[in-house]
């Protein structure tokens, strides 16, 4: 007879809806964890996370193969007590995801069987899942090669992260933030680097002169602003005609409680009130619109704005 806490620790290691999706799949057949992320059209790192809490509990046993690891459900090595749950829970397994990851799962074997790769398993999804080498930050930077800047202003910089990819391409870049903090450290970052500075300001009232900037890019720093029509406003200032404007930022959102965490001053934005703001400001507005949507909950979206400055400064 089980003691309580070992009730208890088996019914919540089944109790979690993706363990039981990973064990069913991995009662059928062993997969790897790319295979099961594949499969699953989970992250890597919550299969992974998962995988690890069920081989820990001796539900799965795991095999190398060169570079890549297997894993399978142990039933013939589980604890007894594990078994009878698990008997119990397979038996009564009816589920319309488990359906179709299963689905997945053939389609997998007959792409394997057929010899195709890895990328042929996840055609159609490519960016969900990770590969060794092909991260965002890596593909960033290449294709960085495509862009020739000139003096770049970075609103809202924070600690220079942002601004270091962008300065090898540009003739000058320029950070600017309130938070003396940040400042420092994005001085440390740019250090001997002479086409940077690092300057403490408020974005509400730039400390430098009309037509200063080739680019200036606000990423992520408007939901700080209790006043974002005069950010906007300070932009258009301080770049040359023709110049242009990236902004991203959060689209409107009713989930103040998570975002009041970070410091936000603002639930998000919606795009026809940056385009309007913009169109105020005289820009023109190339495009304004929801660009991504996270895929954890409470699944936040983004709105890029790309505009012009109008070269006769006339606002419309």
């Amino acid at each position: 007879m089980s003691s309580v806490d070992t009730t208890v620790s088996l019914l919540h290691l089944f109790g979690d809806a993706t363990r039981m999706r990973l064990l069913a799949l991995l009662a059928d057949e062993e997969q790897t964890v790319a295979e099961l992320t594949a499969i699953t059209e989970l992250p890597q790192s919550r299969v992974s996370t998962h995988l690890g809490r069920l081989r820990e509990a001796g539900l799965l046993r795991d095999r190398r193969m060169g570079a890549s690891t297997f894993y399978a459900l142990n039933e013939a090595a589980m604890p007894d007590e594990a078994r009878r749950v698990w008997h119990l829970v397979r038996a009564d397994l009816d589920d319309a995801v488990i359906d179709a990851d299963r689905a997945r799962a053939e389609e997998l074997r007959r792409a394997r069987d057929q010899g195709n790769g890895w990328p042929d398993t996840i055609a159609g999804q490519m960016e969900r899942h990770y590969s060794p080498g092909r991260t965002w930050e890596a593909t960033a930077r290449g294709l960085l090669g495509f862009l020739t800047l000139g003096e770049v202003l970075d609103l809202g910089s924070g600690d220079g992260a942002i601004a270091q990819l962008l300065a090898s391409r540009a003739r000058s870049i320029t950070c600017v933030d309130k938070s003396e903090r940040l400042i420092e450290a994005a001085r440390r970052r740019f250090a001997g680097d002479a086409s940077a500075r690092c300057v403490q300001a408020d974005m509400h009232a730039l400390p430098f002169d009309p037509s200063s900037f080739d680019q200036v890019l606000c990423s992520n720093a408007l939901t700080y602003s209790d006043q974002p029509e005069r950010v906007i406003s300070e932009a258009a200032r301080v770049l040359r005609p023709g110049g242009t404007l990236v902004l991203i930022t959060l689209a409107e959102h009713a989930h103040e409680a998570v975002t009041r965490a970070y410091g936000h001053v603002r639930p998000g934005f919606a795009p026809k009130a940056l385009e309007r703001w913009l169109k105020a400001a005289g820009f023109s507005v190339l495009s304004c619109g929801v660009t991504s949507r996270e895929r954890k909950k409470p699944y936040f979206e983004v709105v890029t704005a790309f505009a012009d400055k109008s070269g006769n400064g006339n606002k419309k």
